[in-house]
């Protein structure tokens, strides 16, 4: 028996660490971009701006309430109340989307945002490592010695640490994510106290949490205060990463974080807003001079704390895009390249090496282009901008749809500020944004490419209709001498009967005792795993029906087993081989020709596939 309550206390106490260890988890998960981006921020701003009063309290001020309406307000609130299943992203609000829709053109206008969507955070999701990584490393330049530094040997540094970054992807995170969320905390609690530090000081910088001193500052700058947008917007980069990563942790510890992650980084904004006030010279390097200034007995162990903290948000960025083009391959929009699952026990622990080489080149690229941080911030920001509105107009569409205007009014708000700072992001265009927008083009061209693609290869591979299909089947069946045993044959849908299927059974008379066609059918929400037997659809044929979430990493052959199938004569699925003398059907054709069939993609056993070619003209 239970007495005086204490084993409802132990458990209380376990739910309470349990909670804790959630929260700092999701330090190092979900924290990393937007903790980072105070090393670069004003540091950016103040290359543009006098160091006076008005202008830094202003700046300051932009800069909170940046973070309040843009992370907190969209994302930490809008946005996480749009969880399926405690998953995010914008794949997610697509989904719910065209299903309050239905039909029609405006499921294909949704659908056409989610690609661009999708492709501008590839765009961010380059330019956030090169620009984190080299601004951690031009602490340096603070070390006695070292302030001669050429850019170039910055950059090598910089590109070394990113290499092995990239390089260590193939073993997988899952040991070293146990040690970013403890990192990412002594991170976090460094830089508030550095801010604290600084704020003692100079006092007068609290008024900056007053939005009456951004919009003055607005006012007074006219147009250049307006371009000046397109840089604060750099502290609010990773806010995206609440609501995309979700899912790996729940609603309510990445809430939490945010609370404590919020008050550090007002804390490290208003401390550097007074270090530029108490030392104007010193602007070009804020945090790490805030640090030095300090004591330079800590800059050391803080540089290399800094380099660490980069590298967490540069990790956090590869692993969300390894997951967004899973979730791009399950949803038909990308071409099915090689995953590896790099956790026995952990099948949603993935890597995809296509995206992996295919971000390091363009890390790389960027690094060597810029050279340095604050040249590379003048590239940053309309990928960022750009995937922020999106995401804004998709939520209010469903706050709308939904009929809960209370929520869709704060969400038009929100769409208008987000379209202020992209509008200020424009004219970072000429100035190297461009590139995000050339990095950006590649997967949105590849996704366009690859889904027509698919829809015209459908057409032309013209399937048979079930009931045709089923009368020829009857008679060969009864006909034929049967080969002994189960084979499975893959199929989109039974209703439709591929190419393949026809030609074997019907033109090469391979038609077994018990022949099973097996579909499997994405669903517009992001988790659950049904399969079934449906009717037996004649003699020694029936059909098996996989429905999965497009965000499940699902084991195939684990299924078959569960259910019984046994597949002793193979597995047969469909190759095309695609001719054609269209530019872009042959860039369609190198994508089918590169990407693993369908079956090895599913990591379905070698030795028992039997591939059935197809020549298509397209």
């Amino acid at each position: 028996m239970e007495k005086d309550g204490k084993p409802g206390k132990n458990n209380g106490k376990q739910e309470f660490f349990e909670d804790v260890k959630d929260v700092i988890k999701s330090l190092g998960l979900v924290f990393g971009d937007i903790g980072t981006s105070p090393i670069y921020t004003l540091t950016v701003i103040f290359l543009l701006l006098k160091p006076t009063i008005p202008n830094v309290t202003g700046v300051v001020s932009l800069i909170i309430w940046t973070l309040i309406v843009l992370v907190s307000v969209e994302y930490a609130w809008l946005a996480m109340s749009l969880g399926e299943k405690g998953e995010g992203g914008t794949i997610v609000l697509r989904g719910q989307l065209i299903r309050l829709l239905k039909a029609g053109r405006g499921a294909t206008f949704v659908t056409i945002m989610t690609f661009i969507g999708i492709s501008l955070l590839f765009g961010d999701g380059v330019i956030t490592p090169a620009i984190s990584i080299l601004s951690a490393v031009e602490g340096l330049l603070l070390i006695p010695g070292l302030e001669g530094m050429k850019p170039q040997l910055l950059t090598i540094i910089a590109s070394v640490i990113a290499i092995v970054l990239f390089a260590f992807q193939r073993k997988g995170t899952e040991k070293v994510a146990v040690a970013f969320g403890p990192l990412m905390l002594v991170w976090f609690v460094a830089i508030a106290v550095f801010g604290i530090l600084s704020i003692i000081k100079v006092p007068c910088i609290w008024k900056a949490i007053n939005p009456w001193y951004g919009i003055k500052f607005l006012y007074q700058n006219g147009m250049a205060g307006f371009f000046v947008l397109s840089e604060v917007i750099l502290c609010a980069t990773g806010g995206e990463a609440l609501y995309a990563d979700m899912g790996h942790l729940g609603r309510k510890p990445i809430l939490r974080a945010w609370y404590f992650v919020f008050f550090c980084l007002l804390l490290n904004y208003l401390g550097q807003g007074a270090f530029i006030l108490n030392n104007p010279t010193h602007s070009s390097t804020v945090l790490f001079g805030m640090v030095f200034y300090q004591s330079f007995f800590f800059y050391i162990p803080f540089l290399i704390l800094s380099i660490m903290a980069t590298i967490i948000a540069s990790q956090a960025i590869i692993s969300s895009m390894f997951s967004i083009v899973y979730q791009g391959i399950n949803t038909r929009l990308m071409p099915m390249f090689r995953i590896d699952y790099t956790s026995k026990e952990l099948r949603s622990q993935i890597y995809i090496g296509f995206v992996n080489w295919f971000l390091l080149v363009s890390v790389l690229f960027i690094m060597f282009l810029f050279e340095q941080s604050k040249s590379l911030a003048a590239a940053y920001g309309l990928a960022v901008t750009g995937d922020m509105t999106i995401t804004g107009i998709l939520i209010t569409s469903i706050f709308w749809l939904k009929k809960e205007y209370a929520k869709a009014g704060v969400a038009i708000f929100v769409v208008l500020v987000d379209l202020t700072f992209l509008s200020s992001n424009f004219y970072k265009i000429p100035h190297g944004g461009y590139w995000s927008l050339v990095i950006a083009s590649i997967p949105l061209a590849m996704i366009m490419i690859y889904t027509a693609g698919q829809r015209k290869l459908y057409r032309r591979i013209r399937p048979l209709d079930a009931e045709i299909f089923l009368h020829s089947y009857n008679e060969v069946y009864q006909t034929l001498n049967k080969i002994k045993g189960t084979a499975l044959f893959f199929t989109r849908s039974i209703r439709k009967i591929p190419a393949y299927i026809v030609h074997t059974m019907f033109m090469n008379n391979i038609v077994y005792d018990e022949n099973i066609l097996v579909s499997i059918t994405t669903l517009n929400e992001p988790f659950g795993v049904k399969s079934f037997f449906k009717e037996d659809l004649a003699p020694g044929l029936r059909s098996f029906e996989i429905q999965m979430g497009y965000m499940e990493v699902v084991d195939i052959e684990k299924i078959f087993e569960q259910a019984g199938l046994k597949y002793e004569k193979g597995i047969f699925y469909g190759l095309e081989e695609i001719h054609t003398h269209n530019f872009l059907w042959k860039i369609f054709a190198i994508m089918k020709r590169l990407a693993p069939p369908f079956v090895q993609f599913h990591d379905l056993p070698a030795n028992r596939l039997h591939g059935v070619t197809t020549r298509i003209e397209m």
